[in-house]
């Protein structure tokens, strides 16, 4: 289920929100991965690695971009790891959301396999979820749960529909790909525009 824009349709099944059509009865989950991280500081580990200018632009203008196109998660779920994290609140803040952000610590450096095993645990109270996290989980998860092979730039959006009823169903193929979204494209389009 959608905040914001959503409607209910007069069967009371199917939700329409600009454009996309996503069934009550299933779940969505939502991917991004961290925005570009800064490799100025070399004696930092990898979990330590902050956002760079480009990131600091790019996850707010994704947080936008989920509002406008009514992609806003009812939890938000990601890596603790530092850009991660910052990806995360940035996203949460500029898009006005109230969803409540946890992290989880098997997000980070995630096989598809761990996805789906943190997917399976998430609570049923919520029907839509956000990851945020790392490639090449992030990519090999959308090709696991749709069979689509999709590029995932920094901090590149992904929703996915999930033909379940239950989270602990999430399986492989159980998934349609509703958008993708590449900050690159959207911020050269936006100007465009």
């Amino acid at each position: 289920m959608f905040y914001g824009k959503a409607l209910i349709a007069a069967d009371g099944l199917s939700f329409e929100s600009i454009g996309h059509k996503i069934l009550a009865s299933m779940k969505t989950l939502f991917l991004m991965r961290h925005a570009k991280s800064s490799w100025d500081d070399a004696s930092l580990a990898d979990f330590d690695r902050p956002l760079n200018g480009r990131g600091l632009i790019a996850a707010p203008f994704m947080g936008e971009l989920m509002v406008r196109e009514d992609f806003l998660p009812q939890v938000i779920v990601s890596s603790p790891a530092k850009r991660a994290m910052q990806t995360a609140l940035l996203v949460q803040e500029s898009s006005g959301s109230n969803s409540p952000l946890r992290y989880e610590e098997r997000i980070y450096e995630a096989s598809p396999m761990t996805l789906r095993t943190v997917a399976s645990q998430i609570d049923e109270a919520f029907s839509s979820v956000m990851f945020v996290g790392h490639n090449p989980g992030m990519e090999g998860f959308i090709r696991y749960l749709t069979g689509a092979i999709e590029p995932m730039p920094t901090a590149a959006f992904a929703a996915i529909e999930i033909k379940i009823d239950k989270w602990s169903a999430i399986d492989a193929g159980c998934g349609r790909l509703v958008a993708v979204f590449r900050p690159k494209y959207e911020m050269a389009k936006a100007v465009d525009n």
